[in-house]
């Protein structure tokens, strides 16, 4: 026997025993492992025979895995490391059929397929499912054509909220219709909802079994997916669906909205809250940063425990290592996102950007690849401009507003500052966009800002105050500099009106902030009824944020928004402008019939989107614009003695003197002080409860910007990314997220840059399955040299095959061993789905 097949059975009998499968009888219950042609051996003959248990008297040892009674449960066929599994697909179907065993385990060691021959193809597991889960998934028995003609109307819900509902006076009055929806609070869906769902048994009936929904924000994708699950276990394609969030606040809301639509057939639980008795719930909600920390997902849950996955904001709930759950289940997987594809289109063709969205681009084809949209079509999509046409949204009023600052900054050469240094000498700096705030202050720059915010913004339609509005700051510093300059201009515009408590931060900084949104969506901020008595709306108009009321938040009744930082992410962009889109009738929260009766214009038609960097004009370049203020050239010139100075630029008089000079050669491990110094800031992350908390409730941009503000490139240790870099030693550039995931234990080790590589290619040839089995070799080098050689991407994409002659990374020889047609698909593939940047030294 090869080295490879004993291998193989090695790493076979470690995953075995890993999920709980038993060679010999101890504690937990007899042996249920049993070997093929029902061969009978001793555990010290298995270690007797060391390389060679593979043989022994009685014939070839595969795995026949036994339920609690001792029948056939799974057929395991292994082979050797070499070789794919699926190789083995056949004639593992006909020894399965031949003890009548539904479930087949196809492996060679290091990948494996579960395959359930009653459902469908094997399907890729990263770890054996567990005796206890699989006797329950042998219970459920998927009837596709039950989901498949189920009817889908608009009362699909409502039916499960109030299953009489028909039948009630109140409902049968047409006249109190829409007091009887209010009062019992009933949901029905949309055309376009029910359509989404038909997409989906469409879907299915052509063999399918990943989805995405490609939906705008305010759409209803919570209400849809509440659809989706009740279409699923009423039907009994499902027994248990698993809902992934990427955020802790949208776990709960997802949990709050899914238990109020579905409570009455189905029952939902937070999986942290419930950790017990999870399996009693047909809806589990989990964050899945959660399940990553550690890699909990492995050891809490068996890769057959839910039979539906639907990942929230798929295009980041699916991205990096949270790919890896998203994965580790079987069976159907839907995937919901807000991003249109739209403005992602303008990115340079070609060469390799390092634009932002180009960046994203790459990540949302990546997620329609990961849900079998192959075509960058998803399964159903409903974008803004169809929510407008249909009534449903509502286009924001863009207002373009940029001072002197914010366009030099906006410009190729950026905002240059001069100043004189103490001996006399010019001293020049330049600042760009990404450096607002970050390098520079201005404190006039922000107090324009906000004066044209206040005199330029949405009032609100029945008590004419300001209208409730959420502004975005680059910083949780920047934010609390807004803060305050709001509330002392309100004090002067209402006074009176406001202590200090017409805007307020919300950051992560700020203690309750989470409590602080849901308030100012229930219209009970600081207070109600400022203005009108009778009126209930938020004392405090304005929420001064960085990225906590981004995705997920509802309040219908925003009419102002102002993006008072660069934005260079496309999915932020439109998350951002989604908040404003939701319609609302502002009588709803007035308890004055006489009054309502005056008011002519009570619904939202429109809302303001302040935009003082041109970020729409960055991601739709050519925008019609509703409005454009001129607004002062002010630039950082205090406006009178005394003011602080923005830059300040401060040289050392250095007085030293060599005193030794001593030459050290540093070893293969490199410094000691390189390896304690990443140490160091292992522990240092390690123990800090603001890290830990974020990461595990996945807010990486709160991480980021404490780590920024608290840790990184003080004095005191001084450290720096780079430094970290170079400390980790790692042959390619690892991102801070990796090094705090390391530091935190979520991934084991870096990966190399040829590990990475190698997930890549593995990955690629998932996807694209090319047929061509002799050069795999040869597209293997090819795909690989093209990711790590900017020089070869520059020959291949200028076509200037004849520098291949003199290029040493990869000869013309080798590039027709390559197949032709994958010559031109391999960059393609990496341009769409592979950022180099990560394998650069």
């Amino acid at each position: 026997m090869s080295q490879n097949e004993a291998q193989a059975r090695i790493k076979i009998n470690h995953l075995l025993e890993e999920a709980g499968w038993r060679f010999f009888e101890n504690a937990k219950g007899p042996a249920n492992i049993q070997l093929e042609l029902h061969t009978k051996i001793k555990k010290e003959d298995i270690d007797a025979l060391g390389d060679n248990f593979e043989s022994t008297q009685g014939g070839f040892l595969d795995f026949l895995l036994l339920d609690e009674k001792g029948f056939p449960l799974i057929v395991l066929e292994a082979k050797s490391e070499e070789k794919n599994p699926l190789s083995a697909k056949e004639q593992a179907r006909g020894y399965a059929k031949s003890v009548k065993c539904r479930f087949v385990i196809l492996s060679n060691g290091n990948s494996h397929y579960f395959w359930d021959t009653e459902k469908g193809n094997p399907e890729v597991i990263t770890r054996f499912p567990e005796p206890d889960s699989i006797k329950g998934y042998q219970k459920y028995q998927p009837h596709p054509e039950q989901l498949i003609h189920e009817k889908i109307e608009k009362d699909y819900i409502a039916l499960t909220q109030k299953p009489d509902y028909a039948s009630d006076a109140g409902w049968k009055n047409e006249s109190q219709q829409k007091d009887y929806i209010k009062k019992n609070n009933l949901k029905f869906l949309r055309k376009y909802q029910m359509e989404a769902i038909e997409k989906l048994q469409t879907a299915v009936k052509e063999g399918k079994q990943r989805f995405l929904f490609e939906m705008a924000t305010g759409t209803g994708k919570t209400l849809t997916s509440a659809a989706v699950m009740k279409l699923f276990l009423r039907s009994g394609n499902a027994r248990r669906i698993l809902f992934l969030v990427d955020r802790l606040e949208l776990e709960d809301q997802a949990s709050k909205a899914f238990k109020f639509l579905l409570k009455n057939d189905y029952e939902t639980v937070i999986y942290k809250e419930n950790r017990s008795d999870w399996r009693k719930a047909e809806i589990v909600v989990t964050t899945v940063q959660s399940l990553l920390f550690n890699n909990k997902y492995r050891d809490l849950f068996s890769p057959t425990d839910f039979d539906l996955v639907i990942s929230d904001e798929a295009h980041r709930s699916i991205g990096g290592n949270a790919r890896a759950v998203f994965e580790y289940f079987i069976g159907y997987k839907l995937g919901l996102t807000a991003t249109p594809k739209d403005y992602l289109k303008k990115v340079k063709d070609g060469k390799i950007s390092e634009d932002p969205r180009d960046t994203e681009r790459r990540q949302l084809l990546d997620t329609y690849r990961t849900f079998g949209c192959e075509t960058a079509e998803p399964t159903f999509r409903y974008s803004l401009l169809d929510g407008v046409r249909d009534e449903f949204l509502i286009n924001p009023v863009v207002v373009d507003a940029r001072t002197d600052v914010t366009t030099q900054l906006l410009s190729d050469k950026g905002f240059i500052v001069e100043a004189v240094d103490e001996d006399g000498e010019n001293e020049k700096s330049i600042y760009r966009q990404r450096d607002f705030e970050k390098k520079f202050y201005s404190d006039i720059t922000n107090q324009i800002f906000c004066k044209t915010f206040l005199e330029n913004g949405l009032r609100d339609p029945i008590s004419n105050e300001f209208g409730k509005g959420i502004v975005f700051a680059v910083s949780q510093h920047h934010a609390s500099k807004i803060t305050q300059i709001l509330n002392v201009m309100a004090d002067k515009m209402y006074p009176g009106k406001y202590k200090s408590d017409f805007a307020i931060q919300v950051t992560s900084w700020v203690n309750e902030a989470q409590q602080y949104t849901i308030n100012f969506a229930n219209n009970n901020l600081m207070g109600s009824a400022n203005f009108l008595e009778t009126y209930k709306t938020s004392k405090a108009r304005i929420c001064v944020t960085v990225g906590m009321m981004t995705t997920g938040y509802d309040c219908e009744d925003i009419l102002n928004l102002a993006l008072m930082r660069p934005v260079f992410s496309p999915t932020d962009f439109i998350q951002i402008k989604g908040r404003g889109t939701r319609k609302h009738d502002f009588l709803s929260e007035l308890h004055d019939e006489n009054l309502k009766k005056e008011i002519k214009e009570s619904e939202k038609s429109k809302f303001k989107l302040f935009d003082f960097f041109a970020n729409c004009e960055y991601f739709e370049e050519k925008f019609d614009y509703d409005e454009i203020l001129e607004l002062p050239l002010q630039g950082l010139k205090p406006e009178k003695p005394g003011d602080p100075q923005p830059i300040n630029i401060e040289y050392e008089n250095l007085e030293d003197q060599v005193l030794m000079v001593k030459e050290e050669q540093i070893g293969l491990y490199g410094m000691k002080i390189d390896r304690m110094f990443f140490k160091d800031f292992e522990n240092k992350v390690k123990s800090d409860e603001f890290i830990k908390e974020h990461v595990e409730a996945g807010n990486w941009q709160k991480v980021f910007e404490y780590l920024n503000s608290e840790i990184l490139n003080k004095p005191e240790e001084y450290y720096t990314l780079e430094k970290l870099r170079k400390a980790a030693d790692v042959d390619r550039k690892i991102s801070l997220r990796e090094i705090i995931e390391k530091a935190l234990g979520l991934i084991p080790a870096f990966k190399k840059k040829d590990e990475l590589l190698e997930e890549e290619f593995q990955k690629f040839l998932s996807d694209l399955k090319p047929a061509e089995a002799d050069a795999i070799r040869p597209m293997k080098y090819f795909f690989k040299a093209y990711i790590t050689d900017a020089r070869l991407r520059e020959i291949i994409d200028d076509k200037d095959f004849t520098a291949l002659t003199t290029n040493p990374s990869f000869t013309m020889n080798e590039f027709k061993q390559v197949p032709s047609k994958w010559r031109s698909l391999i960059p393609e593939y990496v341009k769409d789905y592979i950022p180099v940047n990560q394998f650069v030294v």
